[in-house]
């Protein structure tokens, strides 16, 4: 029975050995598996802090890459701006240059004419002698100018007695026009053209064109043979109405239509 006990005992302390070592190596494994567990736990914690920083840092890079993105695009909208506006300026500059080149051609065309002037002019005269040329010129105006002013003087000096002179050969002839037309109407002989009897009056051929006023005197003649005077009493152009001076007609006469008209005073020279 003890030898049963003692087997019993091998076996149960054995089992408990065998057990005791079958559990130390689970609690090994299993030590093991936790002090890993707490290792790659550690390692996924760091791993996670690592990332959290990392997305806490690209999250500051993206805002930091928007903000310059924004700087970016206002520099670009800055820039195409001043790019619009030196293109503006190009084209005025362009405008400019081409109306300088216009007028660079009008000034070589204007050059040409110079020249060509300045040719025809002769004595071998440059574009470099010409100060010299002009004050020659101008000197030369000057003395022509003092030649002409004195002219001018002769001229004004001898239109003066032209017109003097003209004045009087105008009065001169005016004087003998009026002679002229005293003589006329001195030698001028109308004709009776109607008689009333009955009112003493008459009608002549003659009136105002012819010199007649109503201070003008009148003779009446037949054949050469004075019959008469009469005095204008209404005077027209062209006739003249006269009243028969009975105290001066000739006795047993009677003035008819066709005798003539003449004056009784002749007009003085």
């Amino acid at each position: 029975m003890k030898f049963i006990f003692s087997i019993l005992a091998i076996i149960v302390c054995g089992g408990a050995a065998y057990f005791s070592f079958s559990q130390s190596e689970k609690f090994q494994d299993t030590q093991d598996a936790r002090l890993l567990a707490i290792s790659t736990n550690k390692t996924i914690t760091a791993t996670a802090d690592k990332a959290d920083s990392d997305i806490v840092d690209e999250e500051d890079l993206l805002e930091t890459s928007k903000n310059n993105l924004e700087v970016a695009t206002q520099s670009v909208l800055a820039m195409e701006s001043t790019g619009k506006a030196l293109k503006n300026e190009v084209a005025q500059l362009d405008g400019e240059v081409a109306g300088q080149d216009a007028e660079f051609a009008v000034l070589a065309e204007t050059m040409k004419e110079v020249e060509k002037a300045l040719a025809g002019l002769g004595g071998n005269v440059t574009l470099e002698n010409l100060p010299d040329k002009v004050s020659e010129i101008q000197e030369d105006i000057k003395t022509r100018r003092a030649k002409l002013e004195e002219l001018e003087t002769l001229v004004g000096g001898a239109k003066s007695s032209l017109s003097t002179k003209q004045e009087e050969v105008q009065r001169l002839v005016e004087r003998k026009d009026s002679r002229a037309a005293r003589i006329g109407r001195n030698a001028m002989e109308a004709r009776v053209t109607a008689v009333n009897h009955d009112w003493g009056f008459l009608v002549i051929g003659a009136g105002s064109n012819s010199g007649f006023s109503p201070q003008t005197s009148l003779l009446v003649k037949r054949d050469g043979r004075l019959i008469g005077k009469v005095n204008p009493s209404a005077i027209e152009p062209t006739q003249t109405i006269a009243e028969i001076d009975l105290k001066a007609l000739a006795p047993g006469v009677r003035i008819q239509p066709g005798d003539s008209v003449i004056l009784a005073k002749p007009a003085g020279n």
